[in-house]
């Protein structure tokens, strides 16, 4: 007999990308979990997933049987927690995921001023430029920018954003200015990357987009340390636009090439779909959403 539950346990398997990870999300077995999966595949008569030793994967059956499920499985969360809404006040601990630098100059006023308007709430910030596994990490929601990868996650576009090329006073004086895109070939470069040499960044100027190839002496895939780097001196760096104005404002960096920046790139939140957006979740992105799009569309 057709088990709705099967379902579910089904859906979570394909969110979490493992029984494993599944089973610690339901709070059950792993082996209860690969027995629901084995009967929801014997009642439809059709192979939902590819198991091995290494590795999860959905046939196309299961790839399709799971988009459908998916959404009637959200219509009906998101009943349960509209009933629920009516009566509960935001409360408890949201964890939240985001980029260092983006951190730091969108998010930070937006957290504050939710545990002012919800006292009863707790935020953990989680900051790293590392893709966390939302559903296996426990993270209600992630901040992430450029173009995002096919996911089971919601996304919502907040606005667009780019970055702007900086360098310190200091080097400034000592290297000389580039007038143009090409001459960056002869300066240094602070990469946010894994390599100090070879990079490629592409530009939007007057005369459209080009590519140019960089280099320097330091390199970081966080962007604490490229800004860090830059500042000390060690050559011109990308760095959002929000966390650059800042900084220039401040005298730390100045401006180069300010004909130029990167091609925009999206800025989204993001959070599980498999997830009930509680009144504290619900309230932060909405807070959130509201202030950090103002702030980027208008930059």
């Amino acid at each position: 007999m057709f088990d709705l539950n099967d379902v579910v346990v089904f859906a979570r398997v394909v969110e979490a990308g493992s029984f494993t990870a599944a089973a610690r999300l339901l709070a059950m077995p792993k082996t209860t979990v690969s027995r629901r999966v084995a009967a929801l595949e014997r009642e439809v008569g059709v192979r939902l997933l590819q198991r091995t030793t290494r590795s999860l994967s959905m046939t196309d059956a299961g790839r399709l049987y799971y988009e459908q499920s998916s959404q009637a499985l959200r219509t009906i969360e998101q009943a349960n927690l509209r009933l629920a809404e009516a009566r509960t006040e935001p409360s408890g601990t949201i964890r939240i995921s985001a980029p260092v630098g983006f951190a730091g100059h969108f998010l930070i006023s937006a957290v504050i001023d939710f545990l002012t308007t919800y006292p009863k709430t707790r935020v953990e910030l989680r900051l790293t430029d590392d893709k966390l596994n939302l559903v296996e990490d426990g993270i209600d929601l992630a901040f992430r920018t450029g173009v995002l990868e096919d996911s089971t996650l919601i996304a919502r576009k907040l606005g667009a954003t780019h970055r702007l090329l900086c360098a310190s006073p200091d080097y400034l004086a000592r290297q000389g200015t580039p007038g143009t895109p090409s001459d960056l070939a002869q300066h240094d470069c602070v990469i946010a990357g894994p390599s100090a040499v070879g990079a490629h960044w592409i530009l939007d100027g007057p005369s459209g987009q080009q590519t140019v190839t960089v280099a320097g002496r330091f390199a970081a895939n966080e962007m604490q340390a490229v800004v860090a780097a830059a500042i000390a001196g060690y050559g011109i760096a990308q760095l959002p636009h929000g966390m650059a104005e800042a900084l220039i404002g401040e005298g730390r960096l100045r401006r180069v090439l300010e004909d130029y920046t990167t091609p925009a790139g999206g800025l989204y939140v993001l959070y599980p779909s498999s997830r009930h957006l509680s009144p504290s979740v619900k309230a932060f992105i909405d807070l959130a959403t509201e202030r950090i799009s103002k702030r980027v569309n208008t930059a």
